[in-house]
C-alpha cells in the first residue's frame, strides 16, 4: 500500500475513475429484462464493480495513487455494491415475496417475513 509521503501531493487533481452503472427502468415481468448484452442489470453492473476493482489494484499496485485517491474509489465501490443489493432486494420483494404471500403456504409466508425481518435487523 502506498505511504502517503511517498507520492503526490494532496491537491494533485483526483484521477477520474467513475463506473456509471446504467440500468433499463425495473420491467413489470416476473425476471429483470436482459440489458445491453443480454446481461441481467445486477449482473452488468457487478461485472463493472469487477472491473472498477481491478482499476484499484492497479492504482495500489504501481504504488503512484494517492491514499485519499484509493480511499474513494474504494468507497465508490462500496455505493454500486449497495446499489446491488438494492436492486436485488426490490427483484425479491417484487416477486419471491409477492409470491408466497399470496399463496396458501402459511411455512412460506412466515418464512419470507422472517428473512426481511432478519436482513433488517442485520443492518
Amino acid at each position: 500500500m502506498p505511504t502517503c509521503s511517498s507520492i503526490a501531493p494532496p491537491n494533485r487533481p483526483a484521477p477520474i475513475m467513475d463506473i456509471t452503472l446504467l440500468a433499463p427502468a425495473a420491467p413489470t415481468s416476473d425476471q429483470p429484462a436482459p440489458t445491453k448484452g443480454g446481461m441481467p442489470p445486477t449482473v452488468q453492473r457487478l461485472k463493472s464493480i469487477e472491473g472498477h476493482v481491478r482499476g484499484i489494484v492497479r492504482m495500489i499496485e504501481e504504488d503512484d495513487a494517492y491514499c485519499i485517491d484509493v480511499i474513494n474509489q474504494i468507497r465508490a465501490v462500496q455505493k454500486a455494491l449497495d446499489k446491488v443489493a438494492e436492486l436485488t432486494l426490490k427483484t425479491h420483494l417484487d416477486h419471491c415475496v409477492v409470491r408466497a404471500v399470496r399463496s396458501d403456504d402459511l411455512a412460506a409466508r412466515e418464512r419470507v417475513l422472517a428473512e426481511i425481518h432478519a436482513l433488517f435487523r442485520a443492518t
